[in-house]
């Protein structure tokens, strides 16, 4: 059910092998290095292919995580906010990718930004536990999401591109 796409995507992102969260001291660490050494890949990968599409960084600990995403709608380039918390049940549980400023403007987003994963990622996700890292939460749960939902956020005008915001003021 995977496209062939989706599936050279994920051959080019690094699985993780140790099974830890925050609360399992130096396993966390090992854990949050190959998250480090699997983003790092991810993002060289997209690149190379002329495909950058988010930054990430976190606090020193790992557990909680911001930066920007953007996606290019016509020519345009829409740029987000994004954030997370690592679960205390990670990597069991994924992460809850949240943008914030979207909050209230699709029905694919609980409240806070969360972005609506349950239907397809979320039982991916389960089923590669602990293969899978943050770097798989980006490339198959918010760029699916961002290129579903930012270019119909767009055409229903719920989104403005941002030199469309300084016309109207």
């Amino acid at each position: 059910m995977v496209d062939a796409a989706t599936k050279k995507t994920v051959a080019a992102i690094p699985q993780l092998k140790t099974k830890a969260g925050p609360r399992d001291g130096d396993q966390w660490v090992v854990r949050l290095k190959e998250e480090y050494q699997s983003l790092i890949k991810y993002v060289s990968t997209n690149k190379d292919q002329d495909n950058d599409w988010f930054r990430l960084e976190s606090n020193k600990e790992g557990t909680r995580w911001w930066g920007k995403c953007w996606h290019m709608h016509n020519l345009l380039k829409y740029e987000f906010d994004i954030e997370f918390d690592i679960p205390i049940t990670y990597p069991s549980t994924a992460p809850e990718i949240a943008i914030p400023e979207l909050d209230g403007k699709t029905a694919k987003m609980y409240r806070g930004g969360k972005i609506c994963l349950t239907d397809h990622f979320k039982p991916l996700w389960s089923r590669n536990v602990p293969k899978f890292g943050i770097a798989h939460a980006m490339a198959l749960g918010l760029g699916p999401w961002l290129a579903v939902e930012i270019p119909d956020l767009i055409e229903k005008s719920l989104i403005l591109h941002k030199d469309d915001k300084k016309e109207k003021t």
